[in-house]
C-alpha cells in the first residue's frame, strides 16, 4: 500500500509521516530531503544556479539514500546540514529544475518497490504516486506554519524573527505552487487534513485513521 502526503512547508509533513509509517510497520521516503541533498551537493561544488543542466547531470551522479531519519549523501550523513537556512534557500532551484524532478522521481518510485511505504513531498499524490491507495494533503495556516518553523530552526541554534521566517515561507509556498513542474496542489481525491491546534500525537492518530479506513 502506498500512502502519499503532500502539504506546505511548515505543515508538518516530515514528522507526521514518519510516525505514520512506524506505526504502521510501512517503509518511510522522505522526498524533500532528496531535492535538499542534491541542492547541497551544488552548493558544496559552487555549481551555477543559471546553469540547469549542469545540475541535472549533477543529480544522476549523486547517491542519495535516506536511512531511518538519515540523509545520506554520497557515503557521507548530511542530516543537519541540508536542514539549515543556507540550504533551504536554494533547494527551489533543485526543485523547480525538470531534469533534476525526473531523475530524482525514477529513484522515488523504485525506492517504493513493492512494498508498503508513507511517502512525504508536494507532489507525490499527483505525479509520483498518482495511484496510490491513500492520498492525503496536510496543511495549518500560515502563521502557524511559520511559528513551528521558527521553533525547528531554533532548536538547531538559528534564531530567525517570526516576520523574517513567514516571508521566506510565503516565498517559498508561492515558489512550490506555482512552479512548472510537480506543482504543490491536492491530488483531486485527497483527504485534506488540517493540524491548527492540533498536537503531533493528534495529528498521527488522525492519519492512522484515516489509512486504516482505506485498508478496510
Amino acid at each position: 500500500m502506498i500512502v502519499t502526503v503532500d502539504g506546505p512547508a511548515g505543515a508538518g509533513k516530515s514528522t507526521a509521516a514518519r510516525s505514520l509509517a512506524k506505526r504502521l510497520s510501512f517503509l518511510f521516503l522522505d522526498t524533500g530531503a532528496m531535492y535538499r541533498a542534491v541542492a547541497l551537493a551544488a552548493v558544496r561544488r559552487t555549481l551555477a544556479w543559471d546553469d540547469p543542466a549542469a545540475l541535472a547531470e549533477l543529480a544522476g551522479r549523486l547517491s542519495i539514500q535516506l536511512h531511518s531519519e538519515r540523509v545520506i549523501l554520497d557515503a557521507e550523513d548530511v542530516t543537519d546540514e541540508i536542514r539549515t537556512v543556507a540550504i533551504t534557500t536554494v533547494t527551489h532551484y533543485a526543485a523547480d529544475n525538470p531534469g533534476v524532478r525526473e531523475k530524482l522521481v525514477r529513484m522515488q518510485r523504485a525506492a517504493a518497490g513493492h512494498d508498503s511505504i508513507v511517502t512525504e513531498g508536494r507532489d507525490q499524490g499527483t505525479v509520483v504516486f498518482p495511484d496510490a491507495e491513500c492520498k492525503i494533503f496536510l496543511t495549518a495556516s500560515a502563521a502557524e506554519r511559520a511559528r513551528r518553523r521558527q521553533a525547528d530552526l531554533a532548536a538547531r541554534g538559528e534564531i530567525r524573527s517570526f516576520e523574517e521566517v513567514l516571508d521566506m515561507q510565503n516565498l517559498r509556498d508561492e515558489r512550490d505552487s506555482n512552479r512548472l513542474v510537480g506543482p504543490l496542489r491536492p491530488a483531486a481525491d485527497a483527504t485534506h487534513v488540517i493540524t491548527d491546534g492540533l498536537t503531533a500525537l493528534a495529528v498521527v492518530d488522525h492519519l492512522e485513521a484515516i489509512v486504516r479506513s482505506k485498508m478496510r
